[in-house]
């Protein structure tokens, strides 16, 4: 039986999305395929009355109604009471109403309306009686669309409220819940896994702009309330006349949804693009260009939100080339948008990539602390400083950066991604939900009491109260209070995973409410995209719960972080990318040991950033937490963690027991088949089988750079020895060329082979095309079964390279077992751990002296490159 390859289907995603329950125009992409699908998951109906109209004529109010309208026309068809149950008809009587509490006031005086609710806040309240009615209130337009959501959102929270007419209210915690977005003007996107740009295409803004109010919608669902729509670096072009007024085309598409549109600015645009010989942020002439390109764009935005700044970091210019510090350009900016209400996102990202890795007193995770702390309280009030969530760069794991509890004077807002960068692309399931929390409720004890991350962006640690809504006219300078940024970058497919959407659901939610816990938001997604029988809710809890540590587990624990390759693609494991260069992700492994010292004694003092009571419990190995132990501090392979077990032994175990727990949860997911929509359980099926077989790559990778560089071997005699697996380079080898693999640990034993020998581009893509005299080149390794004979699983470890669709046959005794494609976009142009994948036959029969033989046949620069084949018995069902 031949089957179908492992690829990811990567060009089908959104034809997935568009075939997962949906009703609308054919071909769009809407908000329906991610989790507002009413009426599409059973019990996600809202029973509210049927007639819903708006106290006021707001667009937000208007939004309301139109959303409720939708859901109720999903979930109960046309407005007729034909064949309906009782329970149904009663939503024909009575009525819906929405507005602002001034206007709920005003029309009902009865109504015990709350008098304290906070901006962007919702109070909904409801009563049954023979003319029941629903009222959904604000405290402003905005609080009127986000009370719609939540009862959206919840629909049995209204039976919370009724009989007795009890109310329901939330508030958002911070008032800054931006995504950023890294769109080029050409409609790439930086660090973007999900198609194209929604907002840009060709150098300008996209005719077609009704994703983006789609993903307004989205957004405006979980509470967010703005967009920074451009990557933060070559961002000044994004200034010029032509592209603000394409800008304000997108604000537009935005403004029903209340989310206001922000943009990256580039400091040092009076020159590039304004004929200034300068940008220094001090001088008359670059604050009065500021000062008029701001009054531009607020002619065309009104509502314009503010300006994101990437500066002095990774290339990009800023104020240090004058001599001036961040607090100068960021006060530039701001003094120019104050008159507007607009806001000054000041990225923390500055630091020296070229750092001398000889230096073991250099520190990379110093820099956001050591350059923002001496400027706390220079900064103008509607400058919010945004700090990543960690010290260095979106890692597995990082300890919370320093800076939070370093600025008590200054608006502070975090920074997390919620496209997967460094964890696996969308292409790995990790919910990052469980981190997030962690940051969040982690007390950096500044001040000596307790100051929670979460309390400091809420502005309650160090008294930084809110004091207003970007975008909006206010008097006066007054502290903004802080907020959550998270790093989005979706495309034409969204975020290309069905799954990783849970991640932008999850950002939404906790910058609304940081203290709702990741297995109350895991089940709110989960109820609303997939299923909400108990059953299938907890398997697809359990399984996003369990993603992150087993990520961890199988790439960068104790602290390692990712162990990827840092100076290219970010996805595969390369773990001597991290030394030996300036880029600062050093972890310092040696043949002695592994970890970088970071205490204040022996080390960089980074330890020394942190609150004193941190610092004492970080600055010792006794004290510090197993899982950030070789972030701050270097220690002998043979150092005993907390459990007793040695640190080699530990990076051992974490690997396999990670690939693991990856195998499990396609298992897991398994076990839903015939309950849930078929297309989406096949789609996150055939990605779970990649996830499982690149974790196998990243555990071998780590495992056998560990067991080379410290010589201590594994106790459980698991690193280095492979049984039933048949190397290629062992095989008898038919065209094929035996290849050396960098880095070697890519490869079972850093070796392939390749059809096309190690050449990638034109050169390799002609030798690709040459012609046997028999057909196109193809190429073949044997081997022949000398174990037992029974029913086994082969799984054929090859490279599958991008700009080429290489195919491979597997067969035994010449009979075709598998016949599969290799024609995934996987980063890297050479073999190596961004593109081995696994491709695995089932139940295959094989009795000693049967010859089991692998065809590959090179297409474009892909030279199907094979790495090795691996039988093991078939599991019983």
């Amino acid at each position: 039986m031949i089957r179908r390859g492992p690829r990811l289907l990567k060009k089908t995603v959104l034809s997935l999305f568009l075939g997962f329950g949906l009703v609308g125009v054919a071909g769009s992409q809407t908000a329906d395929q991610a989790w507002l699908r009413y009426g599409r998951v059973d019990g996600t109906c809202l029973a509210i009355p049927r007639k819903v109209h708006a106290l006021g004529n707001g667009p937000l109010e208007r939004s309301a109604v139109a959303e409720l309208e939708r859901a109720e026309d999903a979930c109960r068809g046309p407005k007729s009471t034909a064949g309906l149950s009782a329970r149904a008809e009663e939503t024909f009587v009575g009525q819906t109403v929405v507005g602002t509490l001034d206007e709920v006031r005003k029309a009902y005086p009865s109504l015990s309306a709350p008098a304290d609710l906070k901006a962007e806040g919702y109070w909904i309240y409801a009563t049954r009686s023979s003319d029941p009615l629903v009222v959904i209130a604000g405290a402003d337009e905005a609080g009127v669309l986000y009370g719609a959501f939540a009862a959206l959102r919840s629909p049995s929270s209204l039976e919370k409220i009724d009989p007795q007419g009890r109310s329901l209210r939330g508030e958002p915690a911070m008032p800054i819940r931006w995504v950023n977005e890294w769109d080029n003007a050409d409609g790439s996107i930086e660090r973007g896994y999900g198609g194209r740009s929604i907002f840009f295409e060709g150098g300008k803004v996209r005719d077609d702009l009704g994703p983006v109010g789609e993903y307004a919608r989205l957004l405006a669902s979980v509470g967010i309330n703005g967009c920074n729509v451009n990557n933060v670096n070559n961002a000044a072009p994004f200034l010029q006349p032509e592209m603000l007024k394409g800008l304000a085309r997108i604000a537009d598409a935005m403004r029903p949804w209340g989310v206001r549109l922000a943009m990256s600015v580039d400091i040092a645009s009076p020159q590039k693009i304004g004929g200034l010989a300068t940008y220094d942020p001090l001088d008359p002439a670059v604050k009065a260009w500021w000062a008029a390109k701001v009054d531009e764009i607020y002619k065309l935005i009104p509502d314009f939100a503010g300006f994101t700044v990437k500066a002095d970091s990774e290339g990009q210019p800023g104020p240090a080339s004058y001599g001036r510090t961040p607090a100068d350009a960021a006060n530039l900016l701001a003094n120019a948008l104050a008159p507007h209400g607009g806001v000054v996102l000041y990225r923390a990202f500055v630091y020296n990539h070229h750092l001398d890795w000889r230096d073991h007193k250099a520190d990379r995770a110093r820099a956001a602390y050591d350059i923002f702390h001496p400027l706390d309280g220079r900064f103008a009030p509607n400058v919010i400083v945004q700090i990543k969530e960690g010290p260095i760069d979106f890692q597995v794991r990082e300890p919370v950066s320093p800076l939070f509890a370093g600025l008590e004077q200054t608006n502070s807002a975090m920074e997390v991604q919620i496209t997967q960068e460094y964890l696996g692309q969308q292409r790995h399931l990790v919910c990052i939900a469980p981190m997030w929390k962690q940051v969040l409720d982690f007390d950096l004890r500044a001040q000596n009491r307790s100051t929670p991350v979460k309390e400091i962006l809420e502005g309650k640690s160090f008294h930084r109260p809110v004091g207003g809504t970007p975008g909006s006219p206010r008097t006066g300078l007054r502290p903004w209070g802080g907020g959550m940024i998270g790093v989005a970058c979706v495309g034409r497919d969204w975020l290309s995973s069905p799954m990783a959407m849970a991640n932008l659901y999850a950002f939404g939610r906790l910058a609304w409410d940081p203290n709702l816990t990741a297995e109350q938001i895991a089940d709110e997604w989960t109820k609303q995209t997939i299923s909400t029988d108990a059953e299938v809710v907890a398997t697809v809890r359990k399984m996003l719960l369990q993603s992150w540590p087993a990520y961890e587990r199988y790439t960068g624990p104790l602290g390692l972080q990712t162990l990827t390759d840092i100076t290219g693609s970010h996805y595969g494991p390369n773990v001597e990318a991290s030394e030996n260069n300036g880029w600062g992700q050093w972890h310092r492994a040696d043949h002695e040991g592994v970890g970088m010292d970071r205490t204040v004694a022996t080390g960089t003092g980074f330890v020394g950033q942190y609150p004193p009571e941190v610092a004492k419990q970080y600055e010792n190995t006794a004290t510090t937490p197993d899982d950030l132990l070789l972030f701050f501090h270097h220690v002998p392979y043979t150092y005993k963690l907390h459990d007793g077990k040695t640190v080699i032994q530990y990076i051992y175990d974490s690997h396999y027991q990670g690939a693991q727990q990856a195998a499990k949860l396609g298992k897991e997911w398994a076990t839903l088949k015939g309950k849930i929509d078929p297309k989406l359980f096949e789609d996150v099926r055939a990605r779970l089988e990649y996830q499982a077989g690149h974790a196998i790559v990243w555990r071998d990778a780590v495992v056998q750079y560990f067991l080379k560089l410290s010589g201590i071997p594994d106790e459980r005699a698991r690193a280095g020895h492979f049984p039933g697996r048949l190397e290629a380079e062992d095989a008898r080898l038919g065209k094929y060329k035996v290849v050396d693999i960098q880095p070697r640990e890519d490869a079972s034993r850093g070796k392939a082979v390749s059809c096309l020998g190690m050449g990638s581009g034109p050169e390799a893509a002609e030798r690709a095309n040459d012609q046997d005299s028999d057909g196109p080149r193809q190429c073949a390794a044997e081997w022949t079964w000398s174990g037992q004979p029974g029913t086994f699983d082969i799984a054929v470890q090859y490279f599958d390279l991008e700009n080429g669709a290489a195919k491979f046959s597997l067969l035994v005794n010449g009979r075709n077992v598998a016949a599969w494609t290799a024609d995934d976009k996987l980063p890297s142009r050479r073999p190596n751990g961004d593109n081995s994948t696994r491709y695995t036959a089932h139940a295959v029969e094989l009795k000693p002296g049967d010859v089991i033989r692998v065809e590959g046949t090179p297409d474009g620069s892909d030279p199907a490159a094979l790495d090795y084949v691996e039988i093991a018995p078939t599991p019983a069902p």
